[in-house]
């Protein structure tokens, strides 16, 4: 795996017997004990996960707050400092350049992370539509992310660093000590479970994942389990669920899409002549990226964008964009490379059970 960029825990995974792949331009673990263990440990009780690979980005000044919201799709009028919120990056189109999530430091201040296959695309997109006299720095590089995800992730924090964790609501975030080294502890998660994101130092990576590897109720867990665990929340993975042809609004998004700000893409980020939809699979089967989606008749409709056994479930899941005019069926068929495998639209989450909204302080 030549080429590829490397993580600071790159040596530990190996060290640890992970399988290594290539993913969007990096070498990551896929698994470490299995796909399906490390699904059902993060489920019941809590993995961390490697996500340096991600992208962050600074910006501070005065007038960030307007110049920023011309940009994304996040309404920051409503975004408090201490507070962090999910939304898209999106062409003049309104087809989405990608997902992100952007913190709120301080009035004038914010960090932003995006996917890692994005990082350059992304930090050129964003600094074209920004005023001159702003401060906008990629500090991808000397910033590790490494995620703790399950329902003991509470507990496993509160021992680590002991502080008033219950009072971290969901999608908020604060400033920590670990050790001598400041970090963000956030709470948002792609898992569904109750969860935290650390973003430190890249020096200080190992001895954050070390500490929290040696938490008895930890494992670690690679991309596989991460995607079975996302989809069965039905949250999109970019490049795949999201991408430049589709707008939020065809992803099922429109809801979030409160800004009153001018912001890039905004007069078609609605437009929706395809819609993403959800569909439940008997059996373990599963449907895949690019298999087609028909009407029961034969009519072709759609695609899957992502497919998987969900392990919580028992049988498989997908999600897939459709005509508009077919996404109100009930009834699909996928088109494998082998068979042809019924499938029901189904309302998200497909997986009921996620604690990631739980509360904390009584």
């Amino acid at each position: 795996m030549e080429n590829l960029f490397v993580t600071p825990l790159n040596a530990w995974h190996k060290a640890h017997g992970a399988k290594m792949v290539p993913f969007a331009g990096w070498e990551m673990p896929v698994q470490y004990s299995g796909i399906i263990a490390e699904h059902q440990h993060c489920r019941s009780k809590a993995c961390i996960f490697d996500i340096c690979h991600m992208g962050e980005f600074s910006l501070k000044g005065a007038g960030a707050k307007d110049a920023l919201a011309k940009a994304v799709t996040q309404n920051l009028d409503t975004l408090a400092p201490g507070k962090c919120r999910y939304g898209f990056l999106l062409n003049s189109e309104g087809g989405v350049l990608d997902d992100l999530i952007v913190y709120r430091i301080a009035e004038d201040e914010f960090m932003l992370v995006v996917n890692g296959a994005c990082i350059d695309t992304d930090f050129a997109a964003i600094a074209s539509r920004l005023p001159d006299g702003l401060s906008f720095t990629n500090i991808s590089e000397q910033t590790a992310k490494i995620d703790l995800q399950g329902p003991a992730s509470f507990e496993v924090l509160q021992g680590l660093l002991p502080g008033e964790w219950e009072k971290l609501g969901y999608f908020s975030f604060t400033k920590a000590m670990f050790g001598e080294v400041e970090i963000i502890v956030s709470r948002t998660g792609y898992t569904g479970e109750l969860g935290y994101e650390f973003y430190l130092p890249a020096s200080s990576a190992n001895d954050l994942w070390e500490a929290l590897a040696a938490d008895p109720d930890v494992l670690p867990a690679g991309l596989g389990a991460r995607d079975t665990l996302r989809l069965e929340m039905g949250y999109p993975l970019y490049g795949q669920d999201l991408d430049t042809k589709h707008t939020p609004g065809a992803a099922g998004y429109a809801g979030m899409l409160t800004s009153t700000a001018e912001y890039v893409g905004k007069a078609r980020a609605l437009d929706a002549p395809e819609k993403l939809i959800a569909l439940s699979i008997e059996g373990r089967r599963s449907a895949r990226h690019h298999d087609v989606v028909a009407l029961p008749g034969g009519e072709v409709v759609g695609v899957v964008t992502s497919g998987s056994f969900s392990p919580s479930l028992g049988h498989s899941i997908a999600l897939a964009y459709v005509k508009a005019e077919a996404a109100d069926a009930a009834d699909f068929v996928v088109k494998t490379a082998k068979v042809e495998l019924p499938a029901k639209k189904v309302d998200l989450p497909f997986y009921q059970g996620g604690t990631a909204r739980k509360k904390l302080n009584g």
